[in-house]
């Protein structure tokens, strides 16, 4: 289970990944990051957006993360779109190997943010894919519900 945080300041979120997905569990890993990736990042050129983690030879890695070079950092800017090294815990790396082959989840980054340690930390969901059926039953019940606030918000309006 993900330990929660009181101070976190987020710099990007996939919000795609819930429209796509159903999130069964989230999990907080480390980002393997250079000096110029980390100043991009404070200031907000990151892009999470059909991106998905895999694992390797025992180690965690995330593809589709775009961090867009650093205005200032010249030659020491990074490739936008290489893999960046998730860190997790060996044990935690194997159970979720274990998830992924055996139930056909997939792995992917939910929000990448500064914790209070000024560390930038990725959260990753264990999820599962929604079939065109299941989005358009949560786009019904999300409808549903703005109405009825929409009617009770109304009718407080008319009583007071």
């Amino acid at each position: 289970m993900p330990k929660k945080y009181s101070h976190r300041l987020q710099c990007a979120a996939n919000r795609k990944a819930a429209h796509d997905y159903f999130i069964l569990e989230r999990y907080e890993a480390g980002i393997e990051l250079f000096g110029t990736e980390v100043k991009s990042v404070r200031m907000g050129n990151v892009n999470l957006k059909d991106s998905f983690c895999t694992i390797k030879d025992g180690e965690l890695f995330a593809h589709g993360i775009h961090i867009g070079p650093y205005e200032k950092g010249n030659i020491f800017n990074r490739d936008p779109q290489r893999p960046k090294r998730l860190l997790m815990h060996k044990r935690e790396i194997m159970r979720l190997l274990g998830r992924t082959k055996q139930e056909g989840l997939t792995l992917i980054p939910l929000s990448l943010y500064f914790n209070d340690s000024r560390r930038v930390k990725v959260e990753l969901g264990l999820c599962k894919g929604k079939k065109l059926y299941d989005k358009r039953d949560a786009a019904a019940k999300r409808d549903a519900g703005r109405e009825i606030n929409k009617t009770i918000k109304e009718r407080n309006f008319k009583n007071g």
